[in-house]
């Protein structure tokens, strides 16, 4: 008994490390925002201010856009979701259920594209944009994040733990490859879809670095790139700069807690099949 407790003991410690680990950069970013300029960078820091600066907030708010911004990440990040989900959606069932040659070889070969590090692929994909065009358009921040490998791994692996003998069942009864997909696969993946929907949202929400390289344009940025309006050669304003990465985060903070129980079903369910 006592050595379960001792184990016991031991894993919540570890376990309350690790989130003290995580959550200290957030307080620390929520704690500067609403700090005066002086006691930004004094020696040693001040997690308290010794007043509340809630002019910040209306300072970062009105140093850039923000309006424009966030309507821009908004339809961005509804296009790309609404794109990788219907690229996901099908190629995971084509790579479950429609046998074709050199399905697995073919499915190995965009496995091993995620091998290859992201940075590696930015100056290609820009060169792609420029010579189409395409440099500070929607098309630009949207059609090339509208397939992702993982996700295509990730729903395949839910959708083998769908017997296949409801497959053959809907086939002898006349059904289509698309009304099953529509009708039977999806909504018993409905799990597994709304976690990837959750994380797409989330990740194209905090992209930062795509949008900074292909957009000109202030009317053409979201809400990451405001963040860089903060730093000039004259200096940055941390706690203006704070403030505007609180309101960027809140959004998807608050989508997160509402919605996580679905991302750790989804992921939970998924395991390693076929």
């Amino acid at each position: 008994m006592k050595k379960w407790i001792l184990h016991k003991t031991i894993i919540y410690v570890i376990l309350l490390l690790g989130a003290v680990f995580i959550l200290l950069p957030f307080l620390w970013m929520l704690s500067t925002s609403l700090k005066p300029s002086n006691e930004v960078l004094i020696m040693p820091p001040k997690w308290i201010p010794s007043k509340l600066v809630w002019e910040n907030y209306k300072i970062a708010f009105k140093s850039a856009p923000f309006k424009r911004y966030f309507l821009n990440s908004v339809f961005v990040s509804a296009m790309v979701t609404v794109g990788e989900l219907i690229t996901t959606i099908l190629a995971a069932f084509a790579f479950t259920r429609i046998k074709f040659k050199g399905r697995e070889l073919l499915f190995s070969v965009l496995i091993s594209t995620m091998m290859v590090p992201s940075e590696v692929l930015i100056i290609p994909n820009f060169v792609t944009l420029s010579k189409l065009g395409w440099i500070d358009t929607y098309k630009a921040l949207i059609i090339p994040w509208c397939a992702s490998v993982y996700s295509i791994f990730l729903l395949r692996q839910y959708f083998f733990g769908i017997p296949e003998q409801l497959y053959y069942s809907a086939k002898i009864d006349g059904c289509s490859d698309f009304k099953f997909l529509w009708m039977i696969m999806v909504p018993l993946a409905k799990p597994a879809i709304i976690t990837l929907t959750i994380l797409k949202i989330i990740n194209s929400w905090n992209s930062f670095m795509w949008p900074l390289i292909v957009t000109n344009s202030e009317h053409m940025r979201t809400l990451p790139v405001a963040l860089s309006a903060f730093s000039s050669e004259a200096g940055t304003d941390f706690n203006v700069l704070m403030a505007a990465a609180t309101m960027i985060i809140i959004p998807v903070f608050i989508i997160y807690l509402i919605l996580q129980k679905h991302i750790v079903a989804g992921v939970s369910r998924t395991g390693i099949k076929g």
